[in-house]
């Protein structure tokens, strides 16, 4: 089911929802966005989440949606939170669902994002900069073997990535129907 749904993935502060938001209207998609779906089922922000219930609850609430998610979702774009596809359980059912598209951005891209924005728990304390470095390390080998494809965001506008990946989808499609 490649093409069933478009999922993008990434490390936080690379455009996943401000992307997707754009790809949905643009293909004619619905747009779920899981870290903002756990807060409506939550009640709370994710920063709050993280404070009274610790990171592993937190992971534990990403993989129960995927599961639920995986089943009902179809003809969506799906951005999810930037340690969504870390876990091993939430990987089969993250490729599953549909495309897999990385949205890969530089550390200095991310930090110029987010050196201002207060809601991204992990980043918070001393160094933000140093914290991008050693948690993009670790995450960046995992992104690559869950996505179907990767696509680089820097000094990129939305509308660009947009069409790039709409190019893929309409690439896949194409080729499924001359495979029937």
């Amino acid at each position: 089911m490649i093409g069933k749904n478009i999922i993008l993935i990434g490390f936080m502060g690379t455009g996943k929802s401000s992307v997707g938001k754009r790809l949905a209207k643009k293909m004619n998609y619905n747009f779920i966005d899981t870290d903002a779906y756990i807060e409506e089922l939550e009640g709370k922000k994710i920063s709050d989440i993280f404070n009274e219930k610790g990171e592993e609850y937190f992971r534990k609430l990403e993989t129960k949606v995927v599961k639920d998610l995986s089943h009902k979702l179809e003809g969506y774009v799906v951005a999810t939170g930037g340690g969504l596809p870390l876990r091993r359980a939430n990987q089969r059912p993250l490729r599953n669902m549909g495309t897999v598209i990385y949205l890969k951005s530089s550390e200095n891209t991310i930090y110029q994002r987010l050196k201002y924005d207060t809601t991204r728990p992990l980043l918070q304390g001393d160094n933000p900069k140093e914290k991008i470095h050693k948690i993009l390390k670790q995450r960046e080998p995992i992104y690559r073997r869950v996505c179907h494809r990767y696509i680089k965001t820097d000094n990129r506008s939305f509308e660009q990535i947009v069409e790039e990946i709409e190019g893929y989808i309409n690439e896949i499609t194409r080729n499924q129907r001359t495979k029937h």
